[in-house]
Parts: C-alpha cells; structure tokens; sequence
C-alpha cells in the first residue's frame, strides 16, 4: 500500500478511515508496510474497506484522549466537542422531571436528529421518539468514539439526518486494569469519584475465543446553591449600561402564604377586582425572611396584588447527586477462520436525586375558618367582606423540606450475532434486545392528600405563618404526612434485526468496484404506567401521569456502491428505503397516524489532489419519522409555565390576579408529517509536512416540515394569534380552574443550519520532549428557522438567545489541547471556549425610576482552561494529577428563565463546580 500523509494510527486491532477535524482526534501519521492488510467498516459506509481518509468527516476520540480530557462521563467528553451545541445536560434536571438525561447534538441542529450506537447499533432511546440518554454508555469500556458530522440517513435510516455518535466498545482484551478517582471542588460541594475495573482473557486469533468484561461505578455529590454566590438568589440586583436593576424571579407561592380572594359580581353587574395580598405583610410591616414585596405586584382593574414573593433559587441545589453502576460483558468464538460468533452486554444504573425548592401548593381557605377571621378578614374592606366568593392560600410548604425526587434509570443492551466471509462476501448480522426503563419516586418534601386536608380543616395547620413556627405537634402532623414512593414508571424497548454485507465486485483500472447491502428490522415499545398511589390521588395537588403502551414497527433496506473512478478519485453511491407503520395504540385499542415511507440517497467523493492534499465532498437527502407521543399522547398536565405571565386575557374569569405561572399542558398530533432534508458539505485536509496539517468541511443542512411547537413566551406574547393554544385547568387542588398553556407538536415549516469544522495540528520533537498542538473550532454561519405557525417568516438563535428554541447558538466554539511528553512525564493544557451572545430580553426594575424596563445584556466570550499531569511510574502503574477550570471561571450572569430552576447563569453554557482538583490512579495487571 502506498505511503502518504492521511493514513492515522492504528486503532486497537483494526485501522479505521476517518477524518481529522478535532483537536484531539487521533494524529495523522504516516502507515508503516504491514505484512496484512485488514479492512473495517467505517462509521457512514457498510462497505469495509482498507485504512484511507474517508470522503466523509469522522472524528475520533481514543479511549487514550478520553483520558487525557479529565472527564468523569461520556456527556462531558461528547459535549466539549465543538461541533456539538445544544444538547441536554444533568443539571435541567433541577426542576424539569428529566431524570439527568443528557444528550448529544451535532451542530445544533437537534439531539433527536443525531443518531447515538453502540458497536454500530442502535440502542434505547430516553422516551417514544430517538433521543439517547449518554448515562447509559459504559464509560470505562469505551475502546473509541466515532463521530460522523455528516447526514447518514441513507445509511442508517430516520434519526441520522445531524450525523452519528458511534461508541466503540473495547474487544479482544487481554489481561486487567483497575482504576481509581477523586474529584474535589476547592470552592466546596459537588465531590465525585469512581472505581472501575476491567478483565480480558483469550486471544482471538490463537486461542480462537475471548471474553472481556467492564464494571465501575460512580458517585457524584449534590452542590447547594448556596455554595455559589452567582446562583444563590432569585431577587438578583445587578448594573447594565450605568443602570442598576433588580431582576425579581421570586416565587408568589409564599410562606407565609399570600391570600388570593375573588368577589361575586355586583347587583350593579361589576366585579370587584380580585385582590391578592400578604397577611403577615400587613401585619408587620414587611415580608418574613426569604420574602421580598414582589416587584410584580399591580393594580389594574381587573386585580390588585400585594404579594410577598419567595427566593426558591436560594434553596435548592444546582447540581444534583447522582450514583451510576455500569457492567460490560463481551465474548467472542471464532469458530472457524470465516466465522466469528460474539455476543455484547450492556447495563447500567443511573440513581439521580434532584432537590428543588418546597412545594408551592394552592390552599383552599374556608370562609368559615379561624384562618380566614385571622388572617384575610381584617384586611378586607367592608365591601370586598360582603362580596366574597372564595379565599385561596399560595403557600410554600417549606416546613414540610425541599421537594426530592428520585430517578432510577435502568439501561439494558443483549446483541447476539455472527460475522464471516463467505464466497468473497463480507457478512454481519446480529439480533438486538435493549431497553431504557425508569422509576420515578418522590422521596421528600410531596404531602399525602388526606393528611394534608386534615391539618387543614382541623385547624391543626397554619400557612399564614413563617417558616419554623409551626407547633411541635403540627411538625409531627408534617413528617408523618410526607409521601415517600413511586409515582410511575416507564420503558422503551428497542427489539431488532440486521444484516449487512459488503464485497468487491469488479476490478476497474483504479481499483476495486466494491458493493454494500444492509437490512434491518426493528420494533420500538413504549409504555408509562402511573403508580397505584398516583392514580388512587394519594399526593396533594397531583395529577397523575396518562398510561401509555404505544408500539411501532419499522424497517429498511439500502445498498452502497464504491467507485473508484480514476486513480485518486474515488466516488461512493448509497440509497435506502425505509418503511415505518403507524403507532399502535394498545391502551385505547387504536392506529394513530398512517404508514410512511421514503427514500434517501448519498452521493460523495474523495480526489487525492497531491499525496499530502486531499479534497472530500458530499450531497445526500434525509428524513425522520415524528416519534411516538409527537402523535399519539393526549393531552396531558405538565407542570407549569417556566415564566410568570400577565393573563392572556385580561378582564376574562379564567385570569389568575397578576402575573404568575400558568399550567402547561402537553400533547401530540395525529397529523404532524415526517420531516426531510437536503444537505451538502465539502472539505479538504492538507498537511505539508509530517509536523504540521490543517483542515476544514463546510456543512449545510435544510429540513422541511421541521416538528417543533410554540413557546410558552410566544403564545402569551400574541395570545390572539395563538389562541388555539389556550384552554382551561384546574388542579385538583385550586378553587378554580385558570387558563393553561397547551404546548403540542406541529410541523413548523424550515430550518437552515450551515457552518465550517476546523482544525489545526502540529507537532515536533523537542530537546527534552515531544509537543504535540491541536486547535479545533466550529464556526456556524447560519442556524434559523421558520417561527411555529409560518412557512417563511424565519428567526435565528445564532448569537442571541431566541425564545422560540429558548436557547442560544453560538458563533464559534473552540477547543486548544497542548500536550508534551517528556520520559515517563506527560502534561496536557485543554481550553474550551464559546463566543459572546445576547440573553434573553427581560424585564427588570429600574432602581432610580422605579419602572420596569426591558434589558438584554451582553454575555461575553466564556471559557475555561483544564491542566492535567500523567506520571507513569511504571510500565502498569500510571498516577494523574489534575485541575479543572484552573482559573476559577464563574458562569456569566444571565437572566433566562427556561432549562431548569438555576437563577443568575445559564447551567446549559457554563460551569457552577468551578475549580476542582482531581486525582487518577491506575494499574494494569
């Protein structure tokens, strides 16, 4: 095989063709003459091949490079990436029910758009629809990463329009290691750690079998927000442009508890305007620790509020605890020199705890109670006190703790299969059973009903009163009321079949033409099953989640064909069609949606200009079906509005008084498409010397019939145009039923997503070492999207945060890693960067004028800089010592309000553990 400058190291026992476009993807160097030449499959082609650069960008990351990163989970790895922006992450699960689910996402264009595998199948998704939860990867058997930035969905179907996440698995292992770690915030809380352990014995090739198995477990602390001046409180005074403000995102679930009265209509046919008020507030003259006279308060003529409004930013914990437990067992018999059998299990369980601020719960208040002779009555005046309708308590149930809810994820993985060679074919098929099952239990701070009640209507209990002041006897009354169990559980569970085979067909005069076939099968269930106590209304103010058994079955076939079409050119042609069956219904006995099917194709191309210069182009077409829910899920409670708002109509009996949050409701839509896409990307990799390369791939993506939906900040902002959007709930606790925001899927017409990977690497040799630079960076040039109800009116989160996607997409991110080896030292310097944006417009209060402005602040360029240090102070004992945000880089403030509880920084764009120092201890045996 001839030498040139793209020809990468040799990965484990296989040599892969990928290309280099991060900063620590594996160095390009030259190939060495071998005696064999073994051909693998790529991540983007079913056809193996020899090791060359692909005419596809894929990035790879070393289980060596993992190392070096510092990370403690895969998210961390996967999401520093810079082409990964606008994924999910652990800490939204601090008041958003997400379980610590945490994603990948290519290029921004969505998580559910990029395809996550494992040993180049799929596995589980988190839900109905593709999206995989990264916690379910086990960390410490990952052998490499994969990462095609390219649409493959001619290759692999729905899903894949964003590109591939193909985790690697460790095989044909002999011998063990055992390693162990410790994390420690210099700044306090968030400690984490881990212990794994891993053992490989047989050889494939002499002893015909191996069998290698993986297991590790880790911890993570919980971080308070009190521990981090920057989250630490929702009533956050600041400056902007000379000005001071205060940002006020307290709470008007209060304790004590405001009082929200109503009035019957007058003989005259006017009402009265509803009147909301702090009693203790009246009474002393100011609102009780961790209160604040809301900045919200008004009077209109419709309502007038006198709220306290509480600071839950001040109690919760910005980081949550979690404990993971992960299992790898691989086998593999080679049964003779064409046929290898092998078999894959995969476990893990993720045990999060998420703590968010106490139970904000209505209170009816009788009119004939003591609590409404003491605590409304004397503030009413005597025409309100002749007119009332009904008395109800916003009250936050801080005495009974911080609500805790505890989500167990179960992640199963079996494949069982067979690969060979047979009359020239190169064949793979296998058998996949895999399922994300979860348990969600409330574990703290959720009240049983009955009890509740009880305190209330015996006078036992008190919500007008501080925090504390409770009678011992009540406090008692308060523990033994506290709900301690599950409230529902959930699967999805992937069963599937696949076959692929690949051969060379013809002898053309530059090279071999060379075929690719596949098929696959697959079955996807979903199933939500509320608990007994749930749907019994055992929790106070709880409505219990929907039961679901919904399943789909899908399939697809494709063929590839490799052309080389002149020496130094060569062409690949790929085409699938897929088919994919309505939803199944099994709970209600019916089909939702209709049967769908499509066909996508990829045309791409390679030209080895110059042994050292090489340019790499494609053109391919994508699709992806709408999941499960998006078309079957009726519509449902889903907590609550993210932001306070004005009633959207004001004046009407469905207006809570002032501004507050809304119930949300969720559901799907039995009419939302599939959506398509065309994309293109062209490249080129050029290294002139051995000690220096660069290179660059420029990508464009455009979907049409994009699902998505309407903002809750949308609707309430054009509350007549999106007045399909509004109906009306009660919980089972409120007095009333208010308005609710009902957040659906539709087809909301186009995205365009386009920008350029690059990287940078360089390398020599020193007089006391080597040094090796890389520099990588993503730079989009356009990331927008039609707004939800329109064809063409496009609007763009690139630079700024959009409340339509209520995220940010930035410009550039980057990514410099510098490593120098020196003997048995080796020290590493990381540094992460993102660009500058615009938050998100807001209202905040002037202090001078006292008047609400509305402030969009400037947030600057952010990044941080790791250091590690590796000693290996013997051939099987390694010790490393290492700093995470070396520079104690605090997040920047931002006045958000979307993606989880935190007040002050957006969690999704910064890091809260600040500088950490870790220490790694390994050996191999």
């Amino acid at each position: 095989m001839k030498n040139n400058q793209f020809t990468l190291k040799h990965l484990g026992r296989s040599t892969m063709a990928v290309a280099v476009s991060m900063c620590f993807v594996s160095v390009v160097q030259a190939q060495e003459p071998v005696a064999k030449v073994q051909r693998v499959e790529v991540t983007g082609s079913s056809i193996k091949r020899i090791q060359a650069e692909g005419s596809l960008p894929v990035q790879v990351i070393t289980a060596k490079e993992l190392a070096k990163t510092g990370a403690t989970n895969v998210a961390e790895v996967i999401q520093n990436l810079p082409a990964m922006q606008g994924f999910q992450i652990a800490d939204i699960a601090v008041g958003s029910n997400s379980g610590g689910i945490v994603t990948a996402n290519i290029h921004d264009i969505g998580s559910s758009y990029t395809l996550v595998l494992l040993n180049g199948r799929r596995i589980a998704p988190t839900g109905s629809g593709s999206t995989v939860n990264l916690n379910s990867i086990p960390m410490s058997a990952i052998d490499r990463i994969e990462v095609l930035t390219d649409g493959a969905s001619a290759l692999y179907g729905s899903d894949a329009i964003a590109g591939v996440v193909n985790f690697v698995l460790k095989q044909n292992q002999q011998g063990g290691n055992v390693t162990g770690s410790a994390m420690v915030p210099l700044e306090g809380g968030g400690k984490s750690g881990y212990v794994s352990a891993t053992y490989g014995f047989g050889d494939i090739d002499t002893d015909r079998f191996n069998v290698l198995m993986s297991v590790r477990h880790d911890v993570q602390r919980q971080l308070s927000a009190t521990e981090r001046d920057f989250g630490s409180t929702a009533y956050l005074p600041f400056s902007h442009e000379g000005k001071n403000f205060i940002y006020d995102r307290t709470s008007a679930f209060a304790v004590p508890a405001n009082a929200s009265v109503t009035f019957k209509k007058l003989a005259n046919g006017t009402t009265i305007p509803a009147y909301s008020f702090n009693p203790y507030e009246k009474k002393n003259g100011k609102c009780a620790e961790r209160n604040f006279y809301s900045l919200n308060n008004a009077s209109t003529a419709t309502s007038v509020t006198q709220n306290c409004a509480y600071d839950f930013a001040n109690t919760i914990e910005i980081y949550p605890e979690s404990k993971r437990d992960s299992l790898y067992l691989t086998g593999r018999y080679k049964a003779s020199d064409d046929l290898t059998f092998y078999s894959d299990v995969a476990y893990s369980r993720y045990d999060l705890t998420a703590r968010i601020a106490a139970n904000p719960v209505p209170v009816a208040i009788p009119l004939s109670s003591s609590l409404y002779a003491t605590h409304v009555l004397p503030y009413l005046s005597a025409t309100q006190a002749a007119n009332v309708s009904a008395v109800s308590a916003s009250y936050r149930a801080q005495d009974f703790g911080l609500r805790s809810s505890q989500t167990i994820t179960d992640s199963k993985h079996l494949v069982v299969g067979a690969e060979g060679e047979y009359a020239g074919w190169s064949l793979n098929g296998g058998m996949t059973w895999s399922q994300n099952a979860i348990d969600e239990k409330y574990v703290g701070g959720y009240f049983k009903d009955k009890e509740f009640r009880d305190m209330i209507s015996k006078n036992l209990f008190d919500p007008f009163q501080p925090a504390g002041n409770q009678t011992e006897a009540t406090r008692k009354l308060m523990a033994d009321s506290i709900f301690h169990g599950s409230v529902r559980t959930a699967s999805t569970t992937l069963t599937g079949f696949d076959l692929r085979a690949s051969r060379e067909i013809y002898r053309l005069p530059a090279g071999a033409l060379s075929l690719g076939l596949g098929a696959d099968l697959r079955q996807y269930e979903y199933k939500n099953t509320p608990s007994a106590a749930s749907v019994a209304g055992e929790i106070y103010n709880f409505a219990a989640p929907n039961q679901y058994e919904l399943k789909r079955k899908s399939g697809g076939v494709f063929g590839e064909l490799l052309i080389p079409v002149i020496k130094n050119l060569e062409m690949t042609a790929a085409l699938r069609y897929d088919f994919i069956k309505p939803v199944s219904d099994l709970f209600n006995k019916k089909t939702v949606g209709e049967d769908l099917s499509s066909s996508t194709y990829k045309v791409s191309a390679r030209y080895q200009a110059l042994p050292n210069l090489l340019f790499r182009g494609s053109y391919g077409t994508g699709f992806k079906a709408p999941d499960m829910l998006s078309l079957a899920q009726p519509l449902v409670p889903n907590g609550v509005t993210a932001a306070a708002f004005d009633c959207p109509y004001p004046g009407t009996e469905f207006c809570k008084p002032g501004k507050l949050q809304y119930s949300q409701l969720s559901g799907g839509n039995a009419a939302i498409k599939a959506e398509k896409s065309d994309q293109f990307a062209i490249g080129f990799r050029f290294e002139p010397t051995s000690s220096f390369g660069f290179g660059a791939d420029y990508w464009n993506v455009h979907i049409t019939d994009a699902i998505s939906g309407v903002s809750a900040s949308q609707a309430f902002a054009d509350p007549v145009t999106f007045k399909d959007l509004f109906t009306t709930y009660k919980t089972p606790a409120e007095t009333q039923a208010y308005y609710a925001f009902k957040s659906v899927s539709t087809n909301i017409g186009q995205s365009k997503n386009s920008g350029i990977d690059w990287d940078f690497v360089g390398r020599t040799v020193l007089p006391f070492g080597r040094l090796t630079v890389n520099l990588a960076g993503t730079y989009v040039i356009e990331s927008s999207y039609t707004k939800p109800g329109t064809k063409n009116d496009f609007t763009t989160s690139l630079g700024f945060y959009n409340d339509v996607s209520a995220s940010v997409t930035f410009r550039n991110k980057l990514r410099f890693s510098s490593t120098l080896d020196t003997g048995n030292f080796s020290n590493t310097i990381i540094v992460n960067a993102v660009s500058h944006y615009l938050d998100k417009p807001t209202a905040a209060r002037n202090v001078a004028t006292n008047a609400f402005e509305t402030v969009t602040l400037p947030i600057g360029n952010y990044g941080t800089l790791d250091w590690q240090g590796v000693y290996n102070y013997s051939k099987t004992m390694r010790i490393t010592l290492g700093v995470k945000n070396l520079l104690n880089k605090e997040p920047p403030l931002s006045l958000r309000d979307s993606s989880g509880h935190q007040v002050g920084y957006d969690p999704r764009y910064a890091d809260p553990l600040l500088r950490r120092v870790y220490l790694v201890g390994s050996y191999d045996f």
